[in-house]
């Protein structure tokens, strides 16, 4: 009996920390993210000294309240799933843990507590709750034509490189010291900002032929500028045309049931079993 009751337990804490379907687990997830923001927020206007030093205590106190309750959060997710390390190990699992030891270490090292920021990461938990999983195909096509193209853009910033150098080496010879080129590594500098057109004017030709060369460096930093956008650009194109050539089965219907063993989401309406390990979901 008391084991059915403790299964019970588990299983009715996990639908709240998990699912976003059930109205206890939207209340969840909305008070988590209102939560979150208002740590970052925290955060932020401990970073402001005039403000900082009014509302210290106050601040401090608060992000103490915030960073417990991550922690209980933390620990009641691990106790709810079944295998504990595909939750400890996954990308929300190490962005929880990272967003809730900087103030614990914090009273160790100071200044560190700044991280907390990192609980911004925690907000891409808004996907799930508004159901806009469904919309990050786009990201997965960018990151699946940013890995196809990493050979071309590889070879093109290889080749950048050497122009740099090349070029950052030759404006070493016509300026020289006198004109704050005082040696190859910061001529090469200056040729990547120029290339990259930042331009942050800390160093600058003073000879005609200088200013000629550079000249030249900013325009083919916009032609640099061009090829790789151009590249991503083409394979992200063969992406989409290769998704909208998949069939669609539009009669599938997702939904947030979280597998307690694996943690597997994105479940049909009526599945009974999960479709990545095979345990029985609790409805």
């Amino acid at each position: 009996m008391s084991k059915t009751s403790k299964t019970s337990w588990r299983t009715k804490l996990h639908d709240i920390i998990y699912e976003a379907d059930t109205p206890a687990g939207k209340l969840f997830d909305v008070i988590l993210l209102i939560t979150i923001i208002t740590s970052i927020i925290l955060v932020m206007l401990e970073s402001v000294k005039s403000i900082d030093s009014k509302y210290h205590n106050l601040l401090n106190i608060s992000e103490w309240v915030i960073t417990i309750l991550f922690s209980i959060e933390y620990i009641a997710r691990i106790i709810t799933v079944k295998k504990p390390s595909k939750y400890i190990f996954s990308f929300y699992g190490i962005i929880d843990l990272l967003s809730t030891i900087p103030k614990y270490i914090s009273l160790v090292v100071g200044g560190v507590h700044a991280l907390a920021a990192l609980r911004a990461l925690r907000l891409l938990r808004v996907f799930r709750i508004l159901k806009l999983a469904r919309y990050l195909g786009a990201s997965n096509n960018l990151v699946n034509a940013l890995k196809a193209s990493r050979a071309k853009i590889s070879v093109f910033l290889f080749a950048v490189i050497i122009v740099a150098v090349i070029l950052g080496t030759v404006m070493y010879l016509i300026e020289g010291e006198e004109n704050g080129f005082t040696n190859i590594p910061k001529s090469v500098y200056w040729c990547i900002v120029t290339l990259t057109t930042v331009g942050f004017g800390d160093i600058a030709p003073q000879t005609p032929l200088g200013q000629f060369i550079a000249s030249l460096v900013m325009i083919l930093g916009y032609g640099i500028i061009a090829v790789p956008t151009g590249i991503v650009s083409a394979e992200y194109a063969n992406q989409s045309n290769t998704k909208k050539e998949e069939p669609k089965n539009q009669d599938i219907h997702l939904n947030s049931k979280s597998c307690e063993n694996c943690l597997a989401e994105k479940h049909k309406d009526n599945a009974d079993y999960c479709y990545n390990c095979g345990e029985k979901l609790y409805n």
